[in-house]
């Protein structure tokens, strides 16, 4: 029989939610036999094509499975209102539509179009399950780990299950079966042959012992090994490590807002785990204000948009986006401060 599924998945957390959606998807090949999938991002559609490939698609393919990240960018009325309509109207075929942000919640029409667990935030781990995440990660594959490596993975990893399984994983490609990962081998597998990421990127640009001219700089080379040592695609990657970055940030802000103090299992449970991230954010709060840390989270959207309308410029539009944020703190720079 014909049915519809509609779920709103929203949060930071992203190996939990990416697991939810591959069950729903699991679930869906098991009752329809076949799926046509198709992953979108909200920047990147129409929500009326998106519609009509809903209404229409059933004609030409078997049943239909559509993710659309961003949806947070969803909210025009018309747009809204064509995706209620959707959801109202009969079932003509087995569809399922899944809006995924990585913010806390979209449209309040839309998260309120979902019954029951089809609606879920998927909140970042606090630290005691951090801890437990890892802990298990290893012995599950054959390993166990000292608490001091533990919590130095912790402060070097960003703060959700797809980052830390990855990084992780490395260890069993390096180690055989049985071993007991240390601090020392956390420093010759993740700090020594680490490679430059979103959140390395991140680190050099809130360098607060060099001047902006050095920090762009040195911003610009970390770059250029980003993009020697990946694939396409890797900039829409990057933008949101550095989304996740300035949200911390964020937080950050708010923890001390009027002068608060918060205790360390306050700056925990937000995800600042160790000295060195907390540090590392103390130093970035300096450069960036709350308005500042703001501005720079629309550019960072901005960025993501105008990389995906206008590849061929992709290595410029990041450049400039990197300019704005260490040079402009988050202004869009005047056309002749920087030549495209």
């Amino acid at each position: 029989m014909a049915s519809k599924e509609f779920y709103v998945f929203t949060g930071p957390e992203a190996g939990e939610k990416n697991d939810a959606v591959a069950n729903i998807r699991a679930q869906a090949k098991k009752k329809n036999g076949e799926i046509s999938e198709y992953r979108y991002y909200a920047s990147d559609i129409r929500i009326a094509d998106l519609v009509a490939q809903l209404q229409n698609g059933s004609l030409f393919e078997p049943a239909l499975f559509i993710t659309v990240r961003s949806a947070e960018l969803i909210k025009g009325k018309g747009d809204v209102e064509l995706l209620l309509n959707w959801i109202k109207s009969p079932a003509e075929s087995s569809n399922t539509v899944i809006l995924i942000s990585d913010e806390n919640s979209i449209d309040k029409k839309l998260e309120s179009a979902c019954a029951g667990d089809h609606k879920k935030v998927f909140w970042e781990m606090f630290e005691n399950r951090k801890a437990q995440w890892v802990e298990s990660f290893f012995r599950k594959n054959g390993f166990s780990v000292t608490s001091d490596a533990v919590d130095q993975i912790l402060e070097m990893i960003e703060n959700n299950t797809d980052a830390l399984k990855s990084e992780c994983s490395r260890f069993f490609y390096c180690f055989e079966k049985g071993h007991t990962v240390t601090c020392d081998d956390v420093d010759k597998i993740l700090s020594h042959n680490r490679e430059e990421n979103a959140f390395t990127l991140f680190d050099t640009m809130a360098d607060i012992s060099k001047n902006p001219s050095q920090r762009f700089e040195s911003s610009v080379e970390i770059l250029e090994k980003i993009k020697a040592a990946s694939k396409s695609g890797y900039l829409i990657a990057l933008i949101a490590g550095l989304t996740y970055c300035f949200r911390q940030l964020r937080s950050w802000h708010s923890l001390h807002a009027e002068g608060k103090h918060p205790t360390d299992v306050q700056l925990k449970s937000a995800g600042f785990s160790g000295k060195k991230k907390q540090e590392q954010y103390e130093r970035a709060s300096k450069l960036w204000n709350n308005g500042a840390t703001s501005s720079i989270l629309a550019l960072l959207a901005d960025t993501d948009g105008s990389l995906r309308e206008t590849p061929d410029l992709d290595e410029n539009i990041m450049a400039l986006c990197i300019y704005s944020i260490v040079i402009k703190n988050g202004l869009f720079p005047a056309k002749y401060e920087f030549n495209l």
